[in-house]
């Protein structure tokens, strides 16, 4: 498997968390007038993947503060067990208009906190 698509893995993996939360982006953008851009993505690879492999993907929350969170992932082979990556994406609230940095909504924040504590 391509390096680049374990990125894609961990943004799925976020996405799904959002959804699991009755949220996505669309509503992020209308309701809170920010967008989530990511400003720092790392992964460590561990072991390789294949074609067909199934990959277990799991979301952690690493850091929140007023501006950004900072989301850990894990991505497991299911079959043999063995962790085939590690990584994270940091994203910062941005306002849509100016998009500069702005504030972390605290219903947003507190959300995340509650569904991942």
């Amino acid at each position: 498997m391509h390096f680049s698509n374990y990125f894609r893995f961990f943004e799925r993996a976020e996405e799904a968390f959002y959804r699991s939360l009755g949220i996505d982006f669309d509503q992020v953008h209308q309701r809170y007038n920010i967008w989530l851009p990511r400003v720092e993505a790392f992964c460590r690879y561990k072991s390789p993947s294949r074609f067909n492999d199934l990959l277990e993907i799991a979301l952690t929350l690493e850091n929140i503060d007023d501006r950004t969170i900072r989301y850990g992932f894990t991505i497991t082979n299911t079959a043999t067990h063995h962790l085939a990556a590690q990584g994270y994406v940091t994203i910062i609230a941005a306002d849509l208009v100016t998009r500069k940095a702005s504030k972390l909504p605290d219903e947003l924040a507190k959300q995340v906190r509650e569904a991942l504590s």
